[in-house]
């Protein structure tokens, strides 16, 4: 059963959570449990100082921060980074809040509409200085090439560049989610066209569909290469799953991408659909980790899903080795260089 105690009200729409299981009842103040939050989708989680710091929606967009990965589900602080107007773009539906470090600012990047699916668009706020609370100044919309459909942003940073990547529809009907990246001339500003680097056109991308879909681009870096992870079929299913585009050439826009062949990170007993993640260094530096979503529990969909962390390796020809799912009724040790929760 799931090793759970405690409650934290309004963290989540839903009311009161149960947090995850502490170190010390684990087993010691080295491990942990998943969760690390027990509701919630979507994590975008950076580390700045000695802290982490989860960036979240809810009815605005929020920003937690805590000493440890697990303390995220009882955050030290919390603060509300931006509210949205009451009527007209970027009013409603505010979904999946990116958190980057982008010079010595901070910035957020989120999807969010008007009321209506078909005019979601890619916003972004902008910090006052390096601190990750903010405050945060509401900077408009991130005007994608075409003015489509746009979800799911985040900017790649390539050889001193920038890149802005996201999930997006081809034309104006949501036939499918594809993933496109295009220039930027500074964090705020796209320039130029936008380059399809994937498509769901893969068997194992198309188990479940209406829309088929890619979607969550994150970027991820390592020995010189880069990586975009993305999430693959219906969210709100449990076939949801990580696949990977590696990126083969010099430039980020001609490519070529070479994609996985197949889920790199799939379902396991207890965490269905993982997917649309984050990646997060240890304290020391010395270990990679995923933070992500998933569900307990088969066939719960959007409602169960809760953020879950694990550390991860590289392979020897320099590629990310995600594993499997941890299995969250079992203890993890904690990351390097990460002391004990704060009394």
């Amino acid at each position: 059963m799931r090793l759970l105690i405690g409650c934290v009200a309004a963290l989540f729409a839903g009311g009161c959570i149960v947090a995850p299981q502490t170190a010390a009842a684990a087993g010691g103040a080295t491990q942990f449990r998943n969760p690390i939050r027990e509701r919630g989708a979507d994590p975008s989680v950076v580390r700045h100082g000695k802290d982490y710091y989860l960036a979240f929606s809810l009815g605005g967009i929020w920003i937690a921060k805590a000493r440890t990965l697990d303390g995220l589900a009882e955050p030290e602080t919390q603060k509300q980074a931006w509210t949205p107007p009451g009527s007209g773009p970027g009013c409603c539906n505010v979904w999946a809040p990116e958190l980057q470090r982008i010079g010595k600012r901070y910035y957020i990047y989120f999807a969010a509409d008007d009321g209506r699916n078909e005019h979601h668009r890619m916003y972004v706020l902008e910090s006052a200085g390096d601190d990750p609370l903010g405050p945060y100044a509401f900077k408009g919309e991130v005007k994608t090439p075409g003015d489509r459909w746009a979800i799911d942003g985040a900017v790649l940073e390539h050889k001193g560049a920038l890149y802005f990547v996201w999930s997006g529809w081809e034309g104006e009907t949501n036939v499918e989610q594809r993933l496109y990246i295009v220039a930027m001339s500074d964090p705020l500003t796209i320039s130029g066209e936008r380059h399809e680097i994937s498509r769901p056109d893969q068997d194992w991308e198309r188990r479940v569909g209406n829309p088929f879909v890619n979607e969550g681009p994150q970027p991820l870096q390592h020995g010189g290469r880069s990586f975009i992870a993305y999430s693959a079929n219906g969210s709100w299913s449990d076939a949801y799953c990580l696949g990977l585009l590696t990126l083969e050439g010099e430039d980020p826009l001609t490519g070529p991408w070479r994609k996985s062949a197949g889920c790199v990170f799939a379902q396991a007993p207890h965490a269905y659909g993982p997917g649309h993640n984050s990646f997060v260094k240890s304290p020391d530096g010395r270990e990679d980790w995923i933070v992500y979503h998933a569900n307990y529990d088969s066939g719960t969909g959007w409602s169960g899903r809760d953020v879950r962390a694990q550390r991860f390796a590289w392979k020897p020809d320099g590629t990310p080795d995600f594993g499997r799912p941890a299995d969250p009724d079992q203890p993890l040790r904690r990351p390097s260089g990460e002391g004990p929760p704060r009394k």
